[in-house]
């Protein structure tokens, strides 16, 4: 029995595929398939196409406790990522565009998730202290944000989903909020609408301001007035959409409302009907998404596109070079928002 035990063990081990099997598949040294795997700037084209292609074919995965003790290095970058996030394709599409970069490099990815009822710093502290990711990314930056200082003191590479104000300078991609919230605005104003209401962003986060800067800005040059909503995004589904009926009963009942995400515009658009009115008729609804699934929802609602699968491209691009030692001042994006056209 230990006989069998002992030769399926050898089995088993003969079967995973190692550098040596791909050099033997391909008449390459194991030298060579190794750089190969790496991207090595000195291994042509089609040398590391016919390897990559023999590697997918056999199922090879590179041992990582092997890897991480010849050069120290993880092969993994981190996304730290809320589990509270916007449901509407934003982690998706996200995790989608770090994928495309991370496609055919050395690099996984590894999603540390965490609660916003936690504390944020938790999960970043941990990646720090084991050293168990080469890079990281996070999302929900605030003005002088803790995690960001933390991987600063570390020297350890990342990049952030939004800027921060505190004066440090790290790799970031960000979503343009202020021009987001200043042609909303412009929109709805364009329809006849001049009492508006803004779903915001909490206030700690840094994009926060720049959505105030823009809308307010926007009430101002096209003399319209706003409608307060004390409520914001992070606010839970059930909670915006009572409010927002309740302020669509009252005497001051905005004409024009802009949503600064998705499912905070499903609430809007519920809250609207429960009062007994109608998106496109009583009151105009202006909302980003990162998917075209308001459009399925409500046909009449104004949107924008936020490009979140390409935020995730830069990001994983922004961090990968800040591990290969580039500046980042020169790591640094803003991506527009992206109206449909007429």
């Amino acid at each position: 029995m230990d006989q069998r035990k002992n030769s399926g063990q050898r089995a088993g081990a003969a079967e995973r595929p190692t550098l040596k099997t791909i050099a033997f598949m391909t008449g390459l040294g194991i030298t060579t398939v190794s750089r190969a795997l790496k991207d090595a700037p000195d291994i042509g084209a089609e040398t590391k196409e016919r390897v990559r292609m023999v590697a997918r074919q056999l199922g090879y995965q590179p041992n990582r406790a092997g890897v991480r003790l010849r050069t120290g290095k993880t092969n993994v970058i981190a996304l730290v990522l809320s589990v509270d996030e916007e449901i509407m394709g934003f982690t998706s599409q996200m995790v989608f565009g770090i994928s495309d970069v991370l496609t055919g490099t050395p690099y996984h990815l590894v999603v540390t998730p965490y609660s916003l009822s936690r504390d944020p710093l938790v999960p970043v502290r941990y990646v720090v202290d084991t050293a168990s990711a080469d890079g990281v990314i996070i999302s929900r930056i605030e003005p002088d944000d803790p995690r960001v200082r933390l991987l600063a003191e570390h020297n350890m590479p990342f990049a952030t989903h939004g800027r921060t104000e505190s004066g440090l300078v790290h790799p970031y991609h960000d979503f343009d909020s202020e021009a987001y919230t200043r042609e909303a605005v412009k929109a709805l104003v364009d329809k006849g609408r001049r009492r508006i209401a803004l779903l915001q962003p909490p206030s700690r986060l840094t994009y926060y301001g720049h959505t105030q800067i823009g809308f307010q800005t926007a009430l101002r040059k096209y003399g319209a007035e706003e409608v307060p909503l004390r409520i914001n995004i992070d606010s839970p589904l059930p909670d915006i959409r009572d409010a927002v009926e309740a302020l669509m009963r009252s005497p001051h009942a905005p004409d024009g409302i802009v949503s600064s995400s998705a499912s905070g515009a499903i609430a809007v658009n519920a809250g609207i009907e429960a009062a007994g009115l109608s998106v496109g008729r009583d009151v105009d609804v202006v909302s980003k998404q990162s998917t075209e699934i308001l459009n399925w929802i409500s046909p009449r609602m104004l949107t924008c596109f936020e490009d979140v699968r390409h935020a995730g491209r830069e990001l994983a691009r922004a961090v990968i070079r800040r591990i290969e030692g580039v500046e980042p001042e020169e790591l640094q994006s803003i991506s527009s928002p992206i109206w449909p056209e007429g």
